[in-house]
């Protein structure tokens, strides 16, 4: 992952003597001095006092968040410590020490260490108040995000326009909708659902899900489960096409149930998945997009394996050009890439929707070059 300027100011040690008072300080100017003074927001706006920082951390321990986003320790170390590769940059010997006993980390790759709220602001590339919101979202909003899937997807099938659409784009399996866990908004009852099973108008506000006049956000939207966020797509000409709660987007999609694979096939699209997915091929995810955030790039480089980039075949080539400079990127990690070449002016989705069948896309597969 690439360092933000102020990222690459804030280093916690430059020689060994500097490394053995890592853990015993403010380590952070974000963080504040030791002194019980409040730490300011942007522009003054507010203040947030050390008490509720120090809450916050206590309630998202660091090995906890780490582990959640893919990071896994490669040995102990005495008093409880870990070591592990860094996921702040691109790490091939485990230089990422972790203390869970204390809640704080430091590499000795790249130089950067501090709390989960240091962290946060480097994994995410974001500002201090930034990486305070996406913690407080993530650590509220898991249970939030699980009702919220689970009742779009007891609507899908209670509402014809819903099923219509989704047959229109090729999605026609009983066991895609469950493996996807694909719902749908009608909008207007999603507010009244939650509040019922005790949750608050301000935290359904907060997490995105109602506007601040108090209506359902995702309104005749096809819904997708993400991690940590919510994808609606408008079956309504007259909406924007996609959207997405607050916060980021995350890895790629289920990338959990395909790391292991020696082979993956990236796609660009959710809908693009659903079409690969349901033609046979498991070994797929997808990046919500042409460019890959630095969590989604990390995970395909990873592990050695080869990578087909089954991208949109656009008449502007953005898509292709995306393609091959995330190959060019990927190659650099020692991954093997391969570019998929759809016919023109097609994606995944369409290319089986038009009548593509498997065993064509697998042709293509084949013909694939770097």
């Amino acid at each position: 992952m690439g360092t933000t300027p102020s990222a690459q100011r804030v280093l916690l040690g430059e020689g060994r003597s500097q490394r053995r008072v890592l853990f015993t300080g403010a380590h952070h100017r974000c963080l504040g001095s030791q002194r019980g003074l409040p730490y300011s927001a942007h522009r003054g706006k507010k203040s947030v006092n050390r008490q509720t920082l120090d809450d916050l951390k206590q309630q998202i321990p660091l090995m906890g968040y780490l582990q959640a986003h893919d990071w896994h320790p490669a040995r102990p170390l005495s008093r409880g410590r870990w070591m592990g590769l860094c996921p702040l940059h691109g790490d091939h010997n485990p230089s990422f020490l972790v203390d869970p006993n204390k809640d704080l980390f430091y590499c000795y790759g790249c130089g950067l260490g501090g709390d989960v709220i240091r962290f946060a602001e480097l994994y995410h590339q974001v500002k201090f108040s930034q990486a305070l919101a996406l913690l407080r979202q993530w650590r509220g909003a898991e249970p939030l995000l699980q009702e919220t899937a689970r009742f779009y997807h007891m609507q899908l099938h209670r509402h014809s326009e819903a099923v219509a659409y989704l047959y229109q784009r090729g999605v026609r399996s009983l066991e895609l909708l469950q493996h996807m866990r694909i719902g749908y908004a009608p909008g207007g009852c999603l507010r009244g659902w939650l509040t019922q099973l005790g949750h608050s108008l301000p935290a359904l506000q907060e997490a995105g899900l109602v506007t601040g006049g108090g209506y359902d956000a995702y309104v005749r939207r096809i819904v997708i489960p993400l991690e940590g966020n919510l994808y609606g797509r408008s079956i309504s000409a007259a909406a924007p096409p996609h959207r997405f709660l607050p916060g980021a987007k995350g890895g790629l999609y289920l990338f959990e149930q395909v790391r292991q694979c020696a082979e993956l096939i990236l796609v660009e699209g959710l809908f693009d998945y659903t079409a690969v997915w349901q033609a046979g091929f498991r070994n797929v995810t997808c990046s919500l997009g042409t460019h890959l955030n630095a969590r989604q790039f990390r995970q395909l480089s990873s592990a050695a394996r080869t990578v087909y980039v089954a991208f949109d075949s656009d008449v502007n080539r953005s898509g292709q050009q995306a393609a091959h400079q995330l190959a060019h990127r990927l190659g650099c990690e020692g991954v093997t890439v391969r570019i998929v070449k759809l016919p023109d002016g097609h994606d995944p989705n369409s290319f089986f929707a038009d009548g593509g069948e498997a065993s064509q896309f697998r042709s293509l597969l084949e013909a694939a070059r770097p």
